[in-house]
């Protein structure tokens, strides 16, 4: 959209004030921080101006305006520019990782908990497995003489196990032939191989003792579905009821970015190489008509392999929103890559 300079100040400038206090602002104030270089009444036409191109918008009877949503997409797409991330706070935010060895959905639940704590807005992380990933090996564990640890590991370096009650007697002969089996007719297999379908046909060709084993195979196909269908965690849901807009409607928000189902709806829409704000309507759906998202796609190596962002109020401060998500985007990327290598 084609506007003025003075216009697009005058943009920036309410966009930025109503980020920060969350009340309309007039032209008095607008005329203020332009150095009074324009009278009030020259700024009320620029303001009225951008009000009729829908750029602008009176919240009730007050003088004062508040950008639109589609105010925030120009000031988003053109005015705004992304602060970078201040040292000190890079410190404090590698200082939160600086662990050995960390586990991959630990690290990836503790980096949602940080960036919601840094933004003080609802933040996730989500991971995709991509089509490829096989399973590396299935692990039987004797656990009692009628229970087994199941472990199953895949070639993206996820591990996932359960504890699983038996029909029979756990013995060293069972559990190696078990191993043995499941070597052969799961390992090198892609998750997406592993259907319901072909673990029920290879828990057939068990013949007699398909019956007794059926909950145990039960449980790796389990497994493999969960890794498949990648992880989710998002934190900090609660600070969202801190924004006087969003609490009003807390009772839908709130279950609805804690089904991960909604939130990767989002993601999907998303560019997989770049950062994705999405603002007000533009989420297309009811329960976030007030918010808007930040997300950005990280990589292990060079594949994508998920997304981290923020859930918080249309009037956020996206130039700092934008680069504390990059900034953590890459930080995982980098520490998971580093982890999945070794």
């Amino acid at each position: 959209m084609e506007l003025d300079e003075r216009k697009r100040r005058v943009l920036s400038i309410i966009a930025d004030l109503y980020t920060k206090t969350g009340e309309p602002v007039g032209s008095k104030v607008v005329a203020l921080y332009l150095d009074s270089a324009y009278s009030p009444a020259t700024i009320r036409n620029d303001m009225a101006a951008l009000f009729d191109l829908g750029l602008l918008e009176q919240p009730h009877t007050s003088a004062g305006r508040v950008p639109s949503h589609l105010g925030y997409r120009v000031f988003v797409d053109e005015l705004m520019q992304v602060k970078p991330v201040s040292g000190k706070l890079r410190d404090s935010i590698e200082a939160m990782f600086n662990i050995r060895d960390p586990d991959p959905d630990k690290l990836l639940q503790d980096a949602a908990k940080a960036l919601s704590e840094i933004t003080g807005c609802a933040a996730f992380t989500s991971t995709h497995t991509p089509d490829t990933v096989t399973v590396r090996q299935v692990e039987i564990i004797p656990s009692g003489e009628h229970a087994v640890v199941i472990m199953v590991m895949t070639s993206n370096g996820v591990i996932r196990s359960r504890v699983c009650r038996t029909n029979f007697r756990v013995t060293g002969e069972v559990v190696e032939f078990l191993k043995a089996y499941c070597a052969g007719k799961l390992a090198g297999r892609t998750l997406r191989e592993i259907s319901l379908q072909y673990m029920g046909s290879v828990t057939m060709e068990l013949g007699e003792y398909s019956r007794i084993f059926t909950p145990l195979f039960a449980a790796i196909f389990n497994l493999c579905a969960e890794i498949y269908g990648g992880q989710y965690y998002m934190e900090g849901g609660i600070k969202l009821l801190s924004y006087p807009e969003l609490a009003r409607d807390a009772d839908r928000l709130l279950p609805y970015i804690w089904e991960s189902r909604n939130v990767q709806k989002l993601i999907q829409r998303a560019s997989p190489e770049q950062t994705t704000i999405f603002i007000g309507k533009e989420n297309q759906c009811e329960e976030l008509r007030n918010s808007s998202a930040v997300i950005t796609p990280f990589a292990i190596g060079n594949r994508s392999t998920g997304s981290i962002g923020i859930i918080g109020p249309i009037r956020m401060d996206y130039a700092a929103m934008v680069a504390e998500t990059e900034y953590f985007a890459r930080l995982v990327g980098e520490l998971l890559t580093e982890i999945f290598e070794e």
